[in-house]
């Protein structure tokens, strides 16, 4: 059993700061619920752990998501009522979860393995780490709308709602349609061992990232309007998002997976060259 003590200073950090974050809202059903976030993610872990599997990593935090979602919904909704805002919101958070847990979780029951994994599911104190992350990005990303549907005025519908809306509506398309098109190329017998240059991936290199990041945006513009004071730092979702995504996991991962696949192919340096990451050159 492998333990490292910088991954568990690692997991009590980015607990602190999250944590620190919701103190900041001033309302304690928002604190409570990260400790729920954290404690779900931890309990998993051990079963995880003990079975040295990944394949229910990616759905855990999609029923996360939803399960601090649904409370803060109900309990704002027995103490001030019905919100049409924080229900849509709460719909749209909800559906976004059910999608991509779905189909994360039927991936890795095809693939067999997530092979990031290999060198982290030994190591007892980094697998830890890798849970204790994950209901980092559960928390920090859901913290502006958790926050804007407890508020005591709740989600407001008005211009700015509509224009967060149209941002979710749009990278949800993003990452749905991006996720659809490189499944189905990757089940084609013929692109063994090649990349995906076609579709959406012909104008981002990483066209349901930038969905993903989109969406979070959109739940940012949706939520700001409910927000006061210190409450506003819970916008930084769509950042956390952006830089999770880029320079953690992701991108960078994927990247340079590509290169040692593909880097020495022309048409693979001509795709780098001429393709965004995201969005822009």
């Amino acid at each position: 059993m492998k333990v490292s003590l910088g991954h568990i200073i690692i997991s009590i950090i980015v607990f602190s700061i999250t944590y620190s974050i919701s103190l900041l809202t001033r309302i304690e059903l928002i604190t409570y619920v990260i400790i729920i976030s954290f404690v779900l993610q931890w309990t998993l872990f051990i079963p995880a752990y003990f079975f040295q599997t990944e394949k229910f990593y990616d759905i855990s935090g999609s029923i996360n998501f939803i399960i601090i979602v649904i409370y803060i919904y109900y309990y704002n909704y027995i103490t001030h009522g019905f919100n049409l805002g924080n229900l849509i919101l709460s719909f749209l958070i909800f559906i976004w979860a059910i999608r991509l847990g779905v189909f994360l979780f039927l991936r890795i029951q095809n693939d067999g393995e997530d092979k990031r994994f290999r060198s982290i599911k030994p190591s007892m104190s980094k697998f830890f780490m890798t849970w204790t992350l994950q209901a980092t990005w559960v928390s920090i990303c859901s913290l502006c709308a958790l926050t804007g549907i407890s508020s005591d005025i709740g989600i407001i519908i008005n211009n700015l709602f509509f224009i967060g809306l149209t941002f979710f509506v749009v990278g949800f398309f993003l990452e749905v349609v991006a996720d659809s098109q490189k499944t189905k190329f990757r089940k084609n017998p013929k692109n063994k061992n090649t990349f995906i240059n076609s579709g959406l991936w012909a104008y981002s290199r990483h066209p349901n990232y930038l969905g993903e990041i989109s969406i979070w945006t959109g739940i940012s513009i949706i939520s700001f309007s409910s927000l006061s004071n210190l409450q506003f730092v819970t916008l930084i979702s769509p950042i956390f998002t952006y830089v999770l995504l880029v320079y953690v996991s992701g991108v960078r991962l994927l990247e340079a997976s590509g290169n040692e696949k593909w880097g020495h192919l022309k048409s693979y340096k001509e795709y780098i060259k001429k393709t965004p990451r995201l969005l822009f050159k």
